[in-house]
């Protein structure tokens, strides 16, 4: 499994294709001439994606999917199958953003984040994993979490608690595939703030779960930095892209584009050893 991974040529799949870190995943595929398979819960930017791509016809299949839904989920790896015959890419990419004091998320927001940003990527491994194993060919899944996935920041309860779980799901899985020798590799993807339209999810969510309670004044206040702060990025999503083909293709399992993270980390797992108090974050603290 240290051997550098070949994907000129192969399949890349890629939820939450349509735009930001998705579809700067998709540029990176194209320049390695993959075939592509995009997803995304909108099939009208979707369009717009492969028109921005400038990909032909046989390059690219484009499919709506809701990834919380399972059945959404296996109908896409039914149909990457049937197109392209094998995966040699996953990237379970798919998130959406959400600004709220804890006690402020409704049950239907929780159910919202964690369908989309832990269960997609949940059931993205159930359809596509077997099949990619079962091929006995190198390849890899590539899960988006975020440097939220391993520090924890106020007004950011299920966003937070979604990002954790995908690292703990993307540890163990790596674990279950060493132990296995399996030739699929996994990465967990955990950038900090990046320019995308993460802070304007709530256009994607899905009617079944109702529209979000007016926020307080104290959860305002949270959903404006976080709508500043992801406009503040200082890596772009195609930087962001970049690194993480490069890493996978190195098969490095953590991958943390943003530097500064790790300072925050160390300063977590110290108070976690020492069992001290954890320091809150302020308005200069790395922003996940």
């Amino acid at each position: 499994m240290n051997d550098r991974l070949e994907l000129v040529g192969g399949v890349a799949v890629i939820t939450g294709a349509a735009s930001g870190i998705g579809l700067a995943l998709a540029r990176q595929a194209l320049a390695r001439r993959m075939r592509l398979v995009l997803a995304d819960i909108d099939a009208g930017t979707l369009q717009s994606a492969r028109r921005q791509l400038r990909a032909g016809d046989d390059e690219v299949l484009l499919q709506a999917v809701d990834v919380s839904r399972d059945a959404e989920v296996q109908r896409l790896a039914d149909a990457a199958y049937a197109r392209f015959g094998g995966v040699q890419l996953l990237c379970n990419n798919a998130g959406v953003g959400f600004a709220r004091l804890a006690a402020e998320h409704s049950a239907a927001d929780w159910e919202w984040v964690l369908g989309v940003n832990l269960y997609g990527v949940a059931h993205g491994i159930r359809h596509f994993l077997p099949r990619m194993q079962a091929a006995g060919l190198p390849s890899h899944v590539l899960n988006t979490a975020s440097a939220a996935g391993l520090v924890s920041l106020p007004g950011m309860a299920a966003y937070n608690a979604s990002k954790q779980a995908v690292v703990a799901l993307s540890e163990t899985l790596r674990a279950e595939l060493l132990a296995a020798a399996s030739p699929v590799g996994v990465s967990v993807l955990c950038p900090a703030w990046v320019p995308t339209a993460i802070d304007s999810s709530e256009r994607a969510r899905p009617a079944r779960h109702g529209r979000a309670a007016e926020p307080s004044a104290g959860s305002a206040i949270y959903a404006q930095v976080l709508q500043q702060a992801v406009r503040a990025g200082r890596l772009d999503a195609d930087a962001v892209a970049g690194i993480a083909f490069d890493a996978v293709e190195r098969r490095q399992f953590y991958i943390l584009p943003h530097p500064k993270i790790a300072q925050a980390l160390a300063q977590r797992v110290s108070a976690i050893v020492d069992s001290a108090t954890p320091r809150p974050a302020t308005e200069d603290s790395p922003r996940p």
